[in-house]
């Protein structure tokens, strides 16, 4: 479908389409999915117009109305995968990780959650018939993590048949935020579909987002259970407007998450991913991470609408990350 400016939806003049761009709202899709109340604050106008102008957009995007299980096919075959390059994972994943979906990287501390992150915001700049997306990369660091020493030799060790650019032009498309705290870690979000959009018709398109790591902040100023739903209603919305943002670019969402240890599990591993149910409902695939023996990783699948339970093994070189 041809690019639909948002002055084209109705009772969207120029004076509220500027007010819609400067609340994050540059699209004809975003103004479909928004809700009216936030519509209505975004663009200073009452609900009941709001809610005319999102009817609106949703018959121009095609959007809120039932499609039959063929159409969905045809979408999911615009879905991509973008690969890790050790087989083993890459077929846990059922080629890759897939685009229009949020995975979620969660385990101990040297599990090697940030080096797959950092692996894929290099692999994602390879062309597509490489395994990558073509694409760069915005990575939301909360835990200053991100180390681009650590990207130049993940490019010093790529493995694969075709041209591969300096180091320099890798980092220049990995455009990275620290966020101070749970609001500003939110607030990047709406700069990312800023920077998303304009990079839209550019040749490196925002393929990749990270947020490194997810619930970091929301645990340090959420503490006690007082403050548990405020807490999961913050990370709720986080993680939709992370998803409809993928969902807009076919791009891939990869999040890393904290791990606690429940005392009551006394059989079995006691390690269970921060954000309860609302993370665990909100990501598409969920991966525990950890440690084995001699170096070795293990990423196990735990939750995927479509693809079997299982595990693949990986090595943490500095190369990057390696089959076994």
């Amino acid at each position: 479908m041809p690019e639909i400016a948002i002055e084209d939806v109705p009772g969207v003049g120029p004076a509220t389409a500027e007010r819609l761009r400067e609340a994050g709202y540059c699209t004809v899709e975003s103004i479909a999915t928004a809700s009216p109340v936030d519509l209505a604050e975004a663009a200073e106008i009452g609900e009941a117009t709001a809610k005319k102008m999102i009817k609106g957009a949703r018959e121009i995007a095609d959007i809120g109305g039932f499609k039959t299980g063929t159409d969905v096919l045809l979408r999911r075959q615009d879905v991509r995968k973008l690969r890790t390059f050790v087989p083993e994972f890459d077929d846990l994943l059922g080629g890759g990780v897939e685009t229009q979906a949020i995975t979620e990287l969660y385990g101990e501390f040297g599990s090697g959650k940030s080096q797959i992150v950092h692996q894929l915001a290099v692999n994602c700049q390879l062309p597509e018939e490489c395994g990558g997306l073509g694409g760069a990369c915005i990575y939301i660091d909360t835990e200053n993590t991100f180390r681009p020493e650590r990207i130049a030799q993940m490019v010093e060790g790529l493995e694969v048949d075709c041209e591969v650019g300096t180091t320099d032009e890798f980092l220049a498309n990995i455009h990275v935020a620290r966020a101070h705290t749970s609001d500003h870690q939110m607030l990047l979000i709406d700069t990312a579909r800023d920077l998303a959009n304009e990079k839209k018709e550019s040749g490196m398109p925002i393929r990749l987002f990270i947020i490194d790591s997810l619930t970091g902040h929301f645990r340090a100023e959420y503490a006690g259970r007082g403050t548990l739903a405020t807490r999961q209603q913050k990370l709720n919305r986080h993680m939709h407007e992370l998803f409809k943002l993928v969902d807009e670019h076919n791009a891939v969402a990869l999040v890393t998450n904290q791990v606690m240890s429940n005392p009551g599990v006394f059989f079995g591993d006691p390690t269970k991913p921060i954000g309860g149910n609302i993370v665990g409902h909100s990501a598409t695939f969920r991966l525990y991470l950890r440690k084995s023996k001699a170096g070795k990783r293990i990423a196990r699948l735990v939750d995927s609408p479509n693809l079997p339970e299982g595990e693949a093994t990986f090595m943490v070189e500095k190369a990057g990350i390696k089959p076994c």
